[in-house]
């Protein structure tokens, strides 16, 4: 189960089914991987050796083994087997049972213990188990926090559902080692730690016993003299029990290790530092709790320190069995690199690190609200699976690295994540630290037309996120002379080039046709032809004039192309000349930009004429997909670090005529919409004809939030301009 390096490969696939008063929220179905059997063969395809997988008790068996439904496991579980993945079953993630039974019940111990031998019995080559996944924090959510069922917020709650959790675990595995004497548990805990003020030491440390808890139990190690024994007592656990969980251990044979940049908590009773929604207390003291991430100048305590403690504490092989961060795909990349490297090197110093898990394989949702709410918040994995397939992201690619190399060449990840930088601080006292910079070691990604509206919002993305940008104008460089184009990217050597120069002015392209041809068909495809001779990707962008606006409903990526325009002429023969050429690049079809900084746009120019007192004149007949640069430069760095290729629509979730888009600013902003004067476009005086349906939506995956979100960001955005300039 390891490769040459020492350090196998592993996936999970997040399963939870969490209840929440009397509703389910199951991931299986949200990421759509309950219906997806050939995502198996994806993970085989990245070399991962071994799988978390689910055959979860209240799925399998709501009512009873008697009516037990096992088909789904049956098709997935021997598919596994053909692809020669070894599989670590999982019986309970995150839950607590069927409907009948709970985290506070003995019915639960009887419940899983005839369960878990029903599944060995039906799948005996399976010898790895992890039969109540994280109980520690299963049961801090649910019955000190009061998170999940059965909603319990006190500390005896958390002590007996810890217990019910630790005797059905012991008795899930002797039920299947009746069947298979050599099974293995792999028990998963999130074992982060606790950092806090020299007040708050006493509470600390006492989390910090707690975070040993569930492992302590299972090897048998609470008894009188264990830091927590006199604490269980007062929470009404009999020493009677105790005794019976320690005479009776059931060590894991491979301890799971999960850690989340949130895992590492700081506890501050400086309460007027901090939000009141962090603010807390023990009966004795208040405090606040934060990420230790967001206020402790050391960081995270990190993988390598816990793999190293735990080594300490327990010497017992282990894995890290979750690794997973929200965020975007170079951070993403660079805690998953951050996360091998650390098993490497606790593997160096003596610990038994067998293997490192990439988790979420298919992605999460919601769980920004501890899946308490059905939002839709969706956090890609491996692979995102918001399009028609689940497509790989930039994950995929390094995991495949890892598994084949044992190390990853991708260039972003050999850059700090933010969680090493100093933006990272959030909260307490005020400090004398200078920004911590990226060193430029890696390869840059180059952007061209960087002058302009979206080339200036895709440079500043890239500076937000600690990506190493070259940006040039076009007076530093014309996309249109090879030669320049042939010793500017020898020179620079950039794994992408974003090409946001072109020509844009849409009514004097009439006019000016030879212009527009040259900076939107002649540059695009030279640069192509240049990208493909040195390795680089290519991002670049049309937008909705290559259509001819005669569909009823918003275009999508397969729709033909009829541009009825010069510019819009322009822009499909500079689709097709940079796809011919360079077959992988990324083609972003926009609608209508608008952004804080620009004083030129559509909205910008509205908003000047009403706040001039001057009316302003729209076309009621014209339809388009407005599209806020900020999220647009994002989400087109996110698409390129995944390396997506071909044509892609990008814009707010919206269609308006012009004329509502500009009222809809206008009350954003408090200005009288009644000063905008919709009108048909035929009255404007355009010399260019404009499509009359010029809405996009995307086939492909989803698209960027919705109008209405835009329109909140672009109104707090101006507002912090103005206010940064006074």
């Amino acid at each position: 189960m390891r490769d040459r390096s020492g350090i196998a490969l592993w996936a999970g696939v997040e399963c939870t089914v969490n209840r929440v008063g009397d509703a389910y929220f199951n991931q299986l179905e949200r990421t759509g991987h309950h219906d997806r059997i050939t995502d198996l063969d994806l993970l085989a395809e990245l070399g991962v050796k071994a799988v978390r997988y689910p055959v979860l008790w209240e799925r399998t068996a709501p009512d009873g083994l008697g009516s037990a439904d096992f088909s789904w496991a049956d098709e997935r579980l021997h598919r596994l087997k053909e692809l020669g993945i070894d599989v670590i079953v999982g019986l309970v993630h995150h839950g607590s049972g069927p409907p009948w039974t709970s985290l506070m019940e003995d019915s639960f111990v009887a419940g899983l213990e005839a369960f878990a031998g029903a599944v060995a019995e039906r799948y005996p080559w399976v010898r790895d188990y992890t039969p109540v996944n994280e109980p520690l924090t299963t049961a801090r959510f649910s019955a000190l926090y009061g998170h999940w069922y059965p909603h319990r917020r006190d500390s005896a709650s958390l002590m007996r559902a810890l217990l019910v959790e630790t005797r059905a675990t012991a008795a899930a595995m002797r039920a299947i080692r009746r069947v298979r004497p050599d099974a293995r548990l792999v028990q998963t805990e999130d074992f982060g730690a606790v950092a806090s003020t020299p007040r708050l030491a006493y509470q600390a440390a006492f989390e910090n016993h707690r975070r040993w808890l569930s492992l302590d139990l299972l090897y048998g190690r609470v008894d009188a003299a264990h830091p927590l024994h006199t604490h269980l007592l007062d929470c009404g656990v009999a020493d009677e029990e105790l005794a019976q969980v320690a005479a009776a251990p059931c060590p894991p044979d491979v301890i799971g290790v999960n850690y989340y940049l949130t895992s590492d908590r700081f506890l501050d009773d400086r309460l007027e530092l901090y939000p009141a929604w962090t603010h807390g207390g023990n009966g004795r003291d208040a405090y606040a709790d934060v990420e230790a991430v967001r206020v402790r100048e050391e960081g995270i305590f990190g993988h390598h320190h816990v793999l190293r403690e735990v080594w300490e504490r327990y010497r017992t092989p282990i894995a890290i069995t979750e690794v997973h961060l929200g965020c975007t795909p170079e951070e993403q990349i660079r805690w998953l690199v951050e996360a091998w490297e650390a098993a490497h090197a606790a593997r160096a110093e003596g610990a038994d690190v067998r293997a490192v898990t990439l988790w979420s394989a298919f992605g999460a949702y919601d769980w920004d609200s501890l899946v308490t709410q059905a939002r839709g918040h969706y956090e890609p994995g491996v692979f995102d699976v918001r399009g028609p397939a689940p497509r790989p992201t930039a994950l995929a690619v390094v995991a495949k690295e890892l598994a084949e190399a044992g190390r990853s060449e991708h260039p972003l990840a050999d850059v700090p994540g933010w969680w090493r930088r100093d933006e990272r601080l959030l909260y307490g006292a005020p400090r004398a630290t200078t920004r911590t910079l990226c060193e430029p070691r890696e390869r840059p990604i180059l952007i061209t037309g960087a002058g302009g509206s979206l080339g200036a919002a895709l440079a500043r993305a890239c500076e937000e996120r600690g990506i190493h940008v070259r940006a040039m104008t076009r007076s530093e460089l014309d996309i249109t002379d090879a030669a320049a184009l042939e010793r500017a990217i020898a020179e620079v050597r950039p794994w992408l080039v974003v090409n946001a120069a072109g020509y844009t002015r849409v009514h004097d392209a009439e006019d000016e046709i030879e212009a527009c041809r040259r900076a939107n068909v002649v540059g695009p495809t030279l640069l192509a032809e240049a990208c493909r001779r040195h390795g680089s990707r290519l991002l670049m962008f049309s937008s909705s004039f290559v259509f001819d606006g005669s569909k009823p409903a918003p275009y999508v990526e397969d729709d033909p192309v009829a541009p009825i325009s010069a510019f819009g002429a322009a822009q499909a023969q500079g689709e097709r000349g940079v796809l011919e050429a360079l077959p992988s690049a990324l083609v972003v079809r926009t609608g209508s930009l608008f952004g804080p900084f620009e004083a030129r746009s559509f909205v910008a120019l509205a908003l000047s004429a009403v706040q001039r007192g001057e009316p302003f004149r729209a076309a009621d007949d014209l339809f388009v997909s407005p599209t806020y640069l900020p999220h647009l430069a994002h989400t087109c760095l996110d698409l390129a670090i995944d390396q997506a290729e071909g044509v892609w629509h990008l814009a707010n979730d919206g269609v308006v005529s012009f004329a509502s888009w500009a009222k809809m600013m206008c009350d954003a902003f408090g200005l009288p919409s009644r000063a905008v004067h919709p009108c048909p476009a035929h009255t404007l005086g355009l010399r260019a004809s404009l499509p009359r349906q010029g809405g996009l939506h995307s086939r492909r995956r989803a698209t960027l939030p919705t109008l209405p979100e835009a329109v909140e960001h672009y109104v707090k955005h101006r507002a912090d301009a103005v206010l940064a300039t006074l």
